[in-house]
């Protein structure tokens, strides 16, 4: 099991302009990729299992963080978005992934935990 300390994000729908004309979405968007990139960050072709930590509101009280801490994330971003910024970020040509699971919950902190399989190369 790999840690690492990044506050995921979901890709962004991106349009023609964003080559040009810098959104706050894609600007951040484009600085996550780069992050995944300098942490080393390494998925296997399959079996893989990608948990996204997304950090709780600091307006939370410590009541509504203790009760949500670990707790499954069901509002967005969604998962199939957390998981299509990360694979742009690993991979030039992510159509090789062909098995992964993706879950998403609630932290204090940023964070994606990547476990793999028993023989799987990550």
């Amino acid at each position: 099991m790999k840690i690492y300390d990044i506050t995921p994000i979901g890709k962004p729908r991106m349009t023609q302009r964003d080559r040009w004309h810098k959104r706050p979405a894609t600007a951040a968007y484009w600085t996550y990729k780069a992050q995944v990139r300098l942490l080393g960050v390494t998925l296997p072709e399959s079996g893989y299992h990608v948990t996204f930590v997304i950090p709780m509101p600091k307006s939370w009280s410590q009541k509504k963080r203790a009760q949500h801490a670990g707790q499954p994330h069901q509002q967005k971003p969604d998962k199939d978005n957390l998981e299509k910024a990360l694979l742009d970020a690993i991979f030039d040509e992510d159509s090789r992934i062909w098995d992964g699971r993706v879950t998403k919950v609630w932290g204090e902190k940023g964070q994606i935990i990547i476990k793999t399989q028993e023989g799987a190369e990550a």
